[in-house]
């Protein structure tokens, strides 16, 4: 199974200049807990959680119109859309992040694979083993 098969395309996205206060509205609206931020020619710089926002920026007293890229995570996993899910889930766990960035041919972000997609579309074990890796205490301390 190739990630295209599992993925959301099209996500919705922000800019780096997005307030913290209109991604958390995006969210809502969309019902997700991530939203990949993109310069101007679309590729991938960070994703913004809802995690980042409630420990990264509420927590810390950052008023509404912080701009996400003060909180975002700009360590971003990309894969492709061709790239097999057992390597997509391989690198998640490695990097011990719950979601993927989608990136086509030009580095532009084409979609996101997220852990549910994975538990959704593939078999019990993958699934298994990814939510148990992810799941591992951080090596480093920090609240995120």
């Amino acid at each position: 199974m190739q990630v295209h098969e599992i993925m959301t395309s099209n996500p919705t996205c922000c800019s780096t200049d997005t307030t913290i206060q209109e991604a958390a509205k995006l969210m809502d609206e969309k019902s997700v807990g991530a939203i990949p931020v993109i310069n101007d020619a679309g590729e991938p710089v960070g994703i913004i959680t809802d995690r980042d926002i409630c420990c990264g920026a509420v927590a810390e007293g950052k008023a509404a119109d912080t701009p996400v890229s003060d909180v975002m995570s700009d360590d971003l996993l990309t894969v492709s859309p061709d790239e097999d899910v057992k390597s997509c889930c391989s690198k998640m766990e490695e990097k011990q992040v719950r979601r993927s960035v989608v990136t086509d041919e030009s580095g532009k972000c084409c979609g996101i694979v997220a852990q549910a997609d994975v538990a959704r579309e593939a078999d019990g074990a993958e699934t298994a083993e990814l939510v148990q890796e992810v799941s591992q205490p951080e090596k480093s301390s920090g609240c995120c």
